[in-house]
């Protein structure tokens, strides 16, 4: 007898029955413990049937696309049954995305990757480079704003605004700075400086503002000026209507980016993923504004009855990277994102104006959980992602480089990643994604990853807070 008969044959039932049988849950991970693991083994390192984690497959490329295939039609001549009788598309869905999970932990868990100590040399694919501690002691830093003569502002998710000038932290905070939603994933998330700096002193930020009910939040950008160690001249540039705020803690975004002329940021679901599909709506959006807050007038849905006419493109989750490509303009203007996706599917999107990102009608994602969100990956008329991390990373901060320190890197991206703690290389041939180089992993959560203006690479780390830099070797 062929040894994938287990489920089926030795039992004298059909997959279908088999399924009818029994109570059908939607955790994949019980779904795999019920129908897989008998053969391929509790951890899918294969017994009867082959194994699921050493990326061996005989009869495909171990796309998505296969493994749905496998599981819903099976293998018959080996005795494989195909079980699309019984499970409906999106459990189907939920079993490739745990099958992903296992064997790309299983991979990397047979991986060495560098876990770079002050000092220490790491060797990559097409630059070797150190780290040097740039500012120690911080709490919690989630972005930098580099400033002429070498000054950095470091942006705490306590709310604090920090500076780092001639190299030391300066003890005491900027005063007067705007009141955060310190909470959950709230807090003080982007400072940046505006273009002309030098000329008008306009500082940015952007962070979860307190709504009039309590424990209510939404993100919000402002802008002002430092003087005497005090922030002021501040003025709103962009605050969704108070309606909008919720309670949830979650998916706030967000980074800014100066563009075309223009101001670019992102605003996560905030935990209500079905109105990132909502023009009414200002989550789940990247938004588009002039630098001083005025609408463009020519933003895609400034004349859609009822949208919020700052919106340049929806369907997104919880944007945490955004990047203008050096280079690109007009109608070849390229603009992109990252964002955590739910259980699986964080994204690198190519963001363009008035597209839908197909939150949450189209994921390659499934619930924290383990069960569906929905079996679709694909639908006409939403944008699909240039890649998908499957499991996620928690992808996290994204520059481009285009400096001269590495010129190995050049028109690189480079991600962090919360969950991995790793930093990433993503090697570009135009709008695809040809290689990946896990620069070091497991030094801390990486909130943020920049590129100076004399392309040094700028890192801030949790756990403990701090800012690195990479330092060339030659």
């Amino acid at each position: 007898m062929k040894p994938f008969r287990t489920i089926g044959v030795l039992l004298g039932l059909t997959a279908a029955s088999f399924l009818q049988a029994q109570e059908l849950t939607k955790d994949a991970t019980k779904l795999y413990e019920q129908l897989c693991a008998s053969c391929h083994g509790d951890k899918m390192q294969g017994g009867q049937g082959t194994s699921l984690i050493d990326d061996v497959w005989n009869r495909g490329d171990g796309s998505d696309e296969y493994l749905t295939r496998m599981i819903t039609e099976g293998l018959p001549d080996v005795g494989m049954p195909g079980f699309g009788g019984a499970l409906d598309a999106p459990r189907v869905r939920g079993l490739v995305v745990y099958l992903r999970e296992r064997a790309v932990r299983s991979q990397e868990e047979q991986t060495e990757y560098a876990k770079p100590v002050e000092g220490m040399e790491v060797k990559g694919r097409a630059a070797n480079f150190r780290i040097e501690t740039v500012a120690s002691g911080l709490g919690v830093p989630w972005s930098l704003a580099f400033l002429p003569g070498g000054d950095l502002l470091v942006a705490e998710r306590s709310g604090q605004l920090r500076r780092v000038r001639g190299g030391v932290l300066e003890p005491e905070s900027i005063a007067g700075t705007p009141k955060v939603w310190a909470k959950s994933q709230g807090g003080l998330m982007v400072v940046e400086a505006h273009p002309d700096y030098a000329r008008n002193g306009w500082i940015y930020l952007a962070f979860s503002d307190p709504g009039e009910k309590a424990g209510e939040a939404m993100t919000a950008v402002v802008r002002g000026r430092i003087r005497d160690g005090r922030w002021v001249d501040e003025q709103q540039i962009y605050r969704a209507p108070r309606e909008s705020y919720r309670s949830a803690g979650v998916h706030f975004g967000t980074r800014l980016v100066f563009a075309e002329g223009y101001l670019f940021f992102g605003i996560g679901d905030r935990g209500a993923q079905d109105q990132a599909q909502d023009l009414k709506r200002p989550n789940g959006k990247i938004h588009r504004v002039h630098d001083d807050g005025r609408v463009p007038v020519d933003n895609p849905f400034v004349k859609t009855p009822g949208a919020l006419p700052t919106i340049w493109s929806y369907g997104h989750r919880n944007p945490q990277g955004i990047v203008a490509r050096p280079g690109t303009s007009g109608a070849g203007f390229q603009l992109w994102e990252t964002e955590h996706g739910p259980r699986g599917g964080d994204e690198l999107n190519l963001v363009r104006r008035g597209a839908n990102y197909g939150w949450p009608l189209i994921t390659y994602g499934m619930n924290y959980n383990g069960t569906p969100i929905t079996s679709e990956t694909g639908r006409p008329g939403l944008e699909q992602p240039v890649l998908h991390w499957t499991p996620s990373i928690a992808a996290c901060g994204l520059d481009v480089y285009s400096g001269d320190q590495f010129p190995g890197w050049r028109g690189n991206l480079l991600t962090g990643s919360l969950k991995q703690q790793e930093l990433r290389r993503l090697v570009m041939n135009g709008e695809q994604v040809i290689e990946q180089e896990v620069l070091f992993r497991g030094i801390g959560r990486v909130r943020s990853v920049q590129v100076s203006r004399t392309g040094d690479v700028y890192v801030c780390l949790e756990e403990p807070g701090r800012v690195l830099r990479l330092v060339p070797v030659k």
